[in-house]
Formats: C-alpha cells, structure tokens, sequence
C-alpha cells in the first residue's frame, strides 16, 4: 500500500512536467555530492548511543522545471548515503521525490523548498543487510538556493527527515536488539542541466 502510493506521487510530480515542457523550461538531468549523516545508533547492552560521522554520498536523477520565476520543480532521484559510527558504517541507497516550489529572488539567483517523498530501497550496517526498517517511506523537507545560468544550474540544499523511523537488528556478538535512526540530515550540491 505504501510502496504504492509513493509511486503515485511519484507519477503525480513527474506528469506535469512532461505535459507542461513546451511552455515550461523542460524536463533535464541532475547529479551531485552528499555530505550525510543519519541518526544515532542505540547499542542496547550499554545503552549509548553514538553521533555519526558525517560522510560523502552521491545521487542521480530526473527533474522537470514548470514556470520562470515562480516554478515548480518536481524532481526523482537515486540516492546513495554513507555514515560512519566509529568502527561501522551505516549505507543506505533510496529512491527521493522532492516537489519543490522556487522564486527567482535576483538576477541567476533563487530559492526554493518544499516536501520530499523517500522509498528505502536497501540498508546495511557494518555488513549485515538491514530488511526491518521500521519506515520504508518517509517524508522529509528540501529548501535552498540555486544559481541558472540558461539551461545549467547549480543548488546547494539541506534535507531533512520529518518521520522518526529506526531500523532494529540483532547485534551477533552480544545476542542483543541494537537500533539505528535513518533519517537523513545531510546537505545536498548538485549541477542540473535542462534538455
């Protein structure tokens, strides 16, 4: 049902912008750098919990621009994370929906924020494939600013998990329930360019 409705967002975003692209700016590519860190990891036998080490990632995607200087920019992108907990390493690669509604403000600059849809599409930590994410499914939030220069364009945003979803796993040294927040908090640059 939720792997579902994520796919009807997903449709709802990216429609419009297809439909719209001869009086819109069009449909293009965009790709970048994430510096990332989810949340903390409880161990349950000590009951710590530990910061991550922020950590570089990657994403790919798909966006359509409606408008000039007001727009509406749906976009889908792949999204790869890694963060660091001392000796282990949280991955995580999902599948992001951000319909973001921008303003030009001055000249190449604007802003623009808005809701993002997440599907969880794989975990791992420190080797072990993680398949009981409490969440598959998340809403978080984008906001930032972006320079367009004709059909390129270069953003930096934050993003922002809304949803408290933890994954739970066996810890096999000690036979005991570990958790892990995998909200993502991270910063996201991208270059972008319009077909």
């Amino acid at each position: 049902m939720v792997k579902n409705l994520f796919f009807f967002l997903v449709l709802v975003a990216l429609i419009p912008a297809t439909i719209s692209a001869q009086t819109a700016q069009g449909i293009g590519f965009k790709g970048g750098l994430n510096y990332n860190a989810n949340g903390d990891y409880f161990e349950s036998i000590s009951a710590n919990s530990k910061n991550p080490d922020r950590n570089v990632g990657y994403h790919l995607g798909l966006f359509g621009k409606i408008g000039k200087d007001l727009y509406l920019r749906p976009e889908l992108v792949y999204t790869s994370t890694k963060s660091d907990y001392d000796n282990d390493t949280f991955k995580m690669q999902k599948l992001d929906a951000p319909v973001l509604v921008g303003a030009k403000i001055l000249g190449p600059l604007s802003f623009f924020g808005g809701p993002a849809f997440q599907y969880i599409l794989d975990t791992e930590f420190d080797g072990i494939a993680i398949h009981n994410v409490k969440n598959d499914f998340t809403v978080g939030l984008n906001f930032g600013i972006g320079l367009n220069f004709n059909k390129l364009g270069i953003d930096l945003r934050y993003e922002r998990g809304f949803n408290d979803n933890e994954a739970t796993f066996i810890n096999s040294n000690l036979n005991v329930n570990d958790r892990l927040d995998t909200r993502p908090d991270q910063l996201i640059l991208s270059l972008s360019i319009i077909l």
